[in-house]
């Protein structure tokens, strides 16, 4: 069986899903939109297994956006491979009239649905009494009540479903007699479905992908001759209306004075015009104290974890090429992004508590007014903040924006907030060249860096935003709705279900691309010319030397960094050096940056292989911070001293270093012109802001 979970957004729903299928799920993208799919098996028992599908959140089938594009898809083709055999509508007591639109929706469809009432234990702290049996015989469909917080109902809803036979219903609102006879007869006859499919597909004839061209053609058609379809859609709401209304009032019972006004309350403080701000600069302070704090123990065991791994495989394993692979390409490569899975899962943690609280909502509420000064509205501050994660969804989400301007200004200045790809480039710097030092014995300095970062990124995301204003005048302004849910404490299932889905997708999508490349990078640093095998020679003349600066130097090490200069790495390298020389760089930190255009993520990895090489025999480098420490430049000075380590920081906070961002934003815009510009723009700023850096500080 094929069940599709579907309701309006904060019905619990994810909390359903995971209720229903725990780590037996799958999370991935809709084939060819960047739009979260979840999917997972429900396994009751030997002889029952249900499909589950977790559709996007959304509020009517009338698709003005990406989500409800894709519950229009999924629910009106039968051959879409997600077609359910059965529909588990999600409601809360609260909205259940808002709830009920959609469902009265899919109802008329003619697909079997059941209705779910999560949150039942809302109902009597809210003073909501709700007869079930009543609401099923009024709505003809079973109605099953659970609570995910409390675990009550859910298993009384596995056994439902495991006995139940899908039985469609008809209609809840029979649109056809509420139609002239003409507009009735004619959508009758446009396409061989149920009388609603047929309006809808006739209401949205542009947006069809899935039907036969002579269907189309009929239903366009049809589309055609209907000319008040705008008239009929607003109709079509108040019917529904009415007939929800007149269920309800028989079905529940509000004691409108029963309750808490905690959510008054609290709302008060959490999105007053003052201390709003200051609660939410506290909670961000918090939380990067928090992510340096916490994360430094583990990172540390994961770092030397990696270094002995890499020296007990080079000293057990038999010599050769292969053996190099592993313990100078593979293990160092995946060392650099395991290392920095305790800072990432603690930053999703957080953003997880702070979603499933409620609070996440007021902040994009609280930023509306400030985000209409800089040319966009309240809807631009979900894909900014969905940017800390990552920009490419980021940049999908700003399908939401209908005014072009302003989503087109949303999509330039996303890449400057700090993704989760940049954290560990930012970490390992900040690890170099601050020193962990405490005030007032609880303020992290290198926290507090790292919060400097995320707010540079922001800050210069709100002045290229300004920029790009003047630059494009705004035709209208557009009105931002948000709903602010219920305040509630989150639920460790869900927090821990976050954590775990987003920290293995951005481990395993990273590492898939750091792998690759720290193996070909190990190819080109361990292959070269005539001088690359000729290295042994070399350097056995140069240390045997009494007047030279390698006297005192052991040939195997000079061997090892004569190799990696001769290489085809350090070929290439070398070639782009006077470029970056002036930002502080060397030929190896050159090659990390050109690495990391494929992924920002990338860079550490890069120093991690390259440096592995380069101190191959080197005993007491068994760690990347100790190789990037002990790495120095001819004159003995650090090359990770603070002038280069700030130099790096704010390239990478301004430098678009990302080649999947590039596509999306291509593919969004179907120009390649915005993404050029973007490119060239980004990059050329962060090489001019890296040089002023390191030259003022670096005298």
């Amino acid at each position: 069986m094929k069940i599709a979970l579907a309701g309006n957004p904060n019905t619990g729903k994810t909390s359903l899903f995971n209720e229903l299928t725990g780590l037996r799920h799958k999370v991935g993208n809709y084939p060819g939109i960047t739009v979260e799919k979840k999917e997972g098996v429900l396994k009751i028992s030997e002889a029952f297994t249900a499909i589950i599908y977790d559709l996007p959140g959304t509020y009517s089938l009338h698709p003005t956006s990406v989500d409800e594009q894709i519950v229009f898809d999924v629910l009106l083709d039968e051959k879409n491979p997600d077609f359910p055999d059965v529909v588990l509508y999600i409601a809360e007591p609260e909205n259940l009239k808002r709830n009920l639109f959609l469902f009265s929706q899919i109802k008329d469809l003619g697909l079997p649905v059941v209705l779910v009432i999560n949150m039942i234990d809302k109902s009597r702290r809210k003073g909501i009494e709700i007869n079930l049996d009543e609401l099923s015989v009024q709505l003809g469909v079973p109605v099953l009540a659970v609570s995910t917080r409390q675990g009550n109902g859910i298993q009384e809803l596995k056994n439902f479903i495991s006995s139940y036979q899908p039985n469609a219903a008809g209609p809840l609102v029979d649109l056809k007699t509420r139609f002239t006879p003409r507009v009735a007869d004619r959508i009758s006859t446009a396409a061989p479905y149920t009388f609603y499919k047929n309006w809808l597909l006739v209401a949205f004839s542009g947006r069809l992908s899935h039907l036969p061209p002579e269907v189309c053609t009929r239903i366009r058609n049809t589309s055609n001759e209907v000319s008040d379809i705008q008239q009929l859609l607003q109709k079509e709401a108040i019917y529904r209306y009415q007939k929800i209304n007149r269920i309800l009032e028989n079905a529940i019972k509000v004691d409108r004075l029963k309750g808490s006004d905690l959510r008054a309350k609290l709302d008060r403080v959490f999105i007053h015009p003052i201390f709003g701000y200051v609660i939410f600069i506290l909670v961000m302070i918090l939380i990067f104290q928090s992510i340096f704090s916490w994360a430094s123990r583990p990172m540390d065991w994961i770092d030397q974890a990696f270094g002995h791994l890499s020296a007990y495989l080079g000293e057990n394993l038999p010599k050769g090429k292969f053996t190099d692979l592993i313990t100078e390409g593979i293990i160092p490569g995946i060392g650099g992004i395991v290392i920095f899975i305790p800072q990432i899962a603690l930053l999703i943690f957080f953003i997880s508590i702070l979603e499933e609280s409620g609070y996440m909502s007021r902040v994009v509420f609280l930023m509306d007014k400030i985000m209409r000064r800089y040319g966009m509205s309240g809807k631009s501050v979900l894909p900014l903040l969905s940017g800390t994660a990552c920009a490419i969804p980021a940049v999908m989400a700003t399908r939401t924006i209908e005014n072009w301007r302003e989503r087109l200004i949303t999509i330039f200045v996303i890449p400057f907030t700090t993704c989760s790809a940049r954290l560990p480039v930012y970490a390992i710097l900040i690890s170099l060249i601050i020193p962990r030092k405490y005030y007032f014995g609880f303020l992290n300095l290198q926290g507090l860096v790292m919060l400097g970062m995320y707010a540079l990124g922001f800050l210069m995301a709100f002045v290229a935003a300004n920029l790009l204003n003047k630059i494009l005048k705004r035709s209208y302004n557009s009105i931002f709705v948000v709903e602010l849910p219920e305040y509630q404490l989150p639920l460790p299932k869900n927090v821990f279900y976050s954590v775990w889905d987003k920290t293995k997708s951005f481990v395993l999508e990273a590492g898939k691309i750091i792998l690759s490349i720290s193996i070909i990078l190990w190819f080109l640093a361990s292959n070269g010319g005539n001088e690359f095998k000729n290295a042994r020679e070399t350097a056995f003349q140069l240390s045997s030397q009494p007047d030279n600066q390698y006297k005192t130097t052991n040939a195997v090490v000079l061997e090892s960094a004569i190799k990696l200069e001769q290489s085809y790495l350090g070929r290439i390298g070398k070639s782009i050096e006077p470029l970056i020389a002036p930002l502080g760089y060397d030929w190896k930190i050159g090659i990390a940056l050109l690495s990391s255009f494929a992924a920002r993520e990338v860079f550490v990895g890069t120093l991690a292989t390259i440096y592995s090489v380069a101190d191959a025999d080197d005993e007491n480098a068994n760690t990347i911070r100790t190789r990037l420490q002990q790495e120095v430049r001819p004159d003995g000075t650090p090359v990770f001293n603070l002038a280069t380590g700030i130099s790096l920081l704010l390239f990478y906070a301004f430098a678009m270093q990302c080649m999947s961002t590039l596509a999306i934003v291509q593919r969004e815009t179907n120009s390649w012109r915005w993404p050029l510009i973007q490119l060239v723009s980004m990059s050329s700023f962060a090489y001019l802001v890296s040089l002023i850096a390191y030259q003022l500080l670096h005298t």
